[in-house]
């Protein structure tokens, strides 16, 4: 996998793609980012198009997800078309739609995995986040089934005030439904760059537990890590800082192309031009490649340059996609106790502010998330 991702890197080609079928969804969770109303999707026949196209441009991981996938009628025909395209087909799902009959067919058509969201061992909390009575239980049902046919699933926990303390039950409940799982700290902004969900964050103290816990060592952050690369380690300073725009790409459900589901940079649209043409030509998916380490401004020198998770799709949200990302700036501060030179400007920030009248205080906290401010204090 590392001489393919690294070949990949070398050659231009989109290894993996991300595509979400529709932003409806019969949940509201409370942290979601997306606006679920239909604008216009891709229609069956665009679907298979493009999914034509990824397969020249030489894709190879397909991520089909939403919004509920399984809103869609179609899901089977989108499936079993990539599936003749030799895609390596992974589904996102909340699961509350799936039947024994769903299950095996997903699993006669060859589905390599399936990502099921689960934020509470507890019924109730679960319920409170996704805002649908009753979808623990028939998620976790849908993870049974899915697993009685052989697929294999991973459970991915989303972590926030509500659940914080939750994580350890949940990966134990994965483990009694021989499922994998991930989980998640991070509460992003909405795609339009609206920040009010940031609220929902944990705080440092539950941060920093989740990130020290041993238990979780290669699960925390599983959603997203830099590329491999095909350079040398003394060559850090010019490797690349995310896989985004280099092997990697987000689609909209209406055909908007984005270098990554956390990047919502505007790069085309495959209705009016060729996936082939955005990948190769786009402007601003150039732009994101000529990006290096060693661009980064404050990152390239910063401690924990070694074992950071910036996501540049968080540092554009914040203002600069070659700036820090400063929930990830939190993440290492959690992790090892040592702050970085982002939120040192930030504490240096907050103490201003603390000083100046309450207008500016609100501007503060309005950008940045609540519980680096309160630590910061």
């Amino acid at each position: 996998m590392r001489e393919m991702g690294a070949k990949a890197l070398r050659l231009g080609i989109p290894l993996s793609a991300h595509l979400d079928l529709t932003y409806r969804c019969n949940e509201r969770c409370v942290h979601c980012y997306l606006d679920h109303d239909d604008h216009g999707e891709m229609t069956l026949a665009e679907i298979k198009r493009l999914l034509d196209q990824l397969a020249e441009a030489g894709v190879f991981f397909l991520t089909l997800s939403g919004g509920e996938i399984f809103m869609r009628r179609d899901l089977f025909d989108i499936v079993e078309h990539a599936r003749k395209l030799s895609f390596c087909v992974k589904l996102k799902t909340n699961a509350v739609m799936i039947r024994k009959a769903k299950a095996e067919r997903l699993a006669a058509l060859g589905v390599d995995s399936v990502q099921v969201s689960v934020y509470s061992h507890r019924a109730d909390v679960h319920d409170a986040i996704t805002k649908l009575p009753g979808s623990f239980r028939r998620t976790v049902e849908g993870i049974r089934l899915l697993r009685e046919s052989g697929i294999r699933v991973s459970v991915a926990n989303v972590l926030m005030k509500e659940n914080e303390g939750d994580y350890r039950d949940v990966r134990a409940l994965a483990a009694t439904l021989g499922a994998d799982y991930t989980v998640d700290p991070t509460i992003t902004p909405m795609m339009d760059g609206e920040r009010s969900t940031l609220g929902l964050n944990i705080d440092a103290a539950a941060l920093r537990d989740v990130m020290r816990d041993p238990a979780l060592v290669g699960d925390v952050d599983a959603f997203c890590a830099p590329p491999a690369g095909p350079l040398a380690e003394e060559d850090a300073l010019e490797t690349l800082p995310c896989s985004a725009g280099h092997t990697a790409c987000y689609i909209s459900p209406y055909g908007d192309v984005y270098p990554c589901v956390q990047f919502p940079l505007a790069c085309g649209n495959v209705r009016r031009t060729s996936f082939g043409e955005i990948w190769r030509d786009s402007p601003q998916l150039n732009a994101v490649r000529s990006i290096t380490v060693h661009d980064l401004n404050g990152c390239s020198t910063c401690v924990h340059g070694g074992s950071c998770s910036r996501c540049p799709g968080l540092a554009y949200l914040e203002g600069d996609m070659r700036g820090p990302s400063t929930q990830d700036c939190e993440k290492s501060f959690a992790r090892t106790g040592v702050p970085s030179r982002n939120l040192l400007q930030k504490k240096d920030l907050v103490s201003r502010t603390d000083q100046a009248p309450a207008r500016g205080a609100r501007g503060a906290e309005s950008r940045f998330p609540v519980f680096w401010l309160t630590a910061a204090r």
